[in-house]
């Protein structure tokens, strides 16, 4: 899994790179920075489903296919954490867990704009909500909790569905600013140690075992619009 995670970097760095040596024959593009906060939400830690606790930073390019929708590239990545003790859940506090895990995230979809997003009108600002979703892998630690205390067992990788929503608007000429908040249903239960895959740590299992793991970004995106202006039409 890591292996694949290493060869997805490299294809997303030379897709970028492919994007700069052709962007004066280009139509609008737009590539920047995410800067923001996570939070997970699973089996240990508090439950609010948006509560930044730790610091995410990433980069993103858009493809601007039409002013209504988008084709979209990341990289994301953070630290996810959970502490029991921040829990207004009685048995949570008691218990005491907590935890820390590395993320880096790969993600491609489409973002859609509620309204036209048209940056080569003639308009001072446009303003516009947006949703964005696609598919997501990502590395993690799998781990495993052995009294009271979390310890790593070994890198891992898995799928998530990005589900984001956000507001943006071209604040100055050719730079568009953003605020977003994108959850990530993950195909796995074990970003915590609640639910190890290694069979020998079965018997350290605890939590929903009928529930995955979710973590949020809430943050800022900052992203350079160039290239040629396009002809939105029909082919």
């Amino acid at each position: 899994m890591h292996a694949i995670f290493n060869l997805m970097k490299r294809i997303l760095v030379l897709f970028f790179g492919l994007i700069f040596q052709n962007f004066l024959n280009a139509q609008i593009h737009e590539i920047g920075l995410f800067l923001g906060g996570s939070n997970f939400i699973g089996d240990v830690g508090k439950t609010n489903y948006i509560s930044p606790n730790e610091p995410a930073i990433g980069i993103l390019y858009k493809w601007n296919k039409s002013p209504r929708h988008s084709y979209r590239f990341s990289y994301t990545q953070t630290t996810l954490s959970g502490n029991d003790a921040d829990s207004e859940v009685p048995g949570r506090y008691a218990r005491g867990y907590r935890f820390k895990n590395n993320i880096k995230e790969l993600s491609a979809g489409m973002e859609f704009n509620f309204f036209e997003f048209n940056l080569h009108e003639e308009l001072d600002k446009i303003v516009t909500p947006y949703v964005y979703t696609g598919l997501a892998y990502f590395a993690y630690n799998e781990l495993y909790v052995v009294n009271g205390i979390t310890k790593k067992d070994y890198t891992e990788g898995s799928l998530a569905i990005p589900m984001t929503v956000g507001i943006k608007s071209n604040v100055i000429k050719n730079f568009v600013l953003g605020l977003e908040v994108g959850a990530r249903y993950t195909f796995t239960d074990n970003l915590d140690g609640s639910l190890p895959k290694n069979e020998n740590l079965a018997p350290l299992q605890f939590g929903n075992i009928n529930s995955k793991d979710w973590y949020v970004f809430t943050g800022f995106t900052l992203t350079y619009t160039f290239g040629d202006k396009p002809c939105y039409c029909a082919e």
